[in-house]
């Protein structure tokens, strides 16, 4: 039975190969590869005071690897080597190319280690995309 009482539906999990540009709503788990800060607090008083925190963290599975871009709360919970579940994830594009983020409507959650290798040849991230736009004659 696949609806519960609540009426939620069990997340269906996505694997990073399947991600694509403009979509949404994805659930993942993915280790956490690597994780470096871009933008940190300043002093409370300081004019800095209100800008987020922000680190791009190269997360993956067994299928590939693809930035994701940690705000905030979620920048503690994205260290090295920890295990996350991504939950409504969408795809941002950034100069041409894929990250992964969770935004206010998602969660970010550590759970137990993963039993997967990282297949770190296949990174999503590295995929430049050209925007194309159709022009209707």
């Amino acid at each position: 039975m696949a609806e519960s009482k609540s009426g939620l539906r069990k997340p269906v999990f996505t694997k990073v190969d399947q991600l694509r540009p403009g979509t949404s709503g994805h659930t993942l788990t993915v280790k956490v590869v690597d994780s470096k800060i871009i933008r940190q607090k300043g002093r409370a008083d300081g004019p800095q005071s209100r800008l987020p925190r922000i680190a791009e963290c190269l997360v993956g599975d067994e299928t590939g690897m693809i930035v994701f871009t940690a705000r905030n709360d979620q920048v503690e919970l994205m260290k090295a080597d920890a295990t996350v579940v991504l939950r409504n994830a969408k795809i941002d594009m950034y100069r041409g190319s894929m990250r992964l983020a969770v935004d206010k409507w998602g969660r970010v959650e550590v759970t137990d280690p993963a039993d997967f290798t990282v297949k770190e040849d296949n990174n999503l991230s590295l995929i430049e995309y050209e925007l194309v736009s159709v022009v209707e004659e």
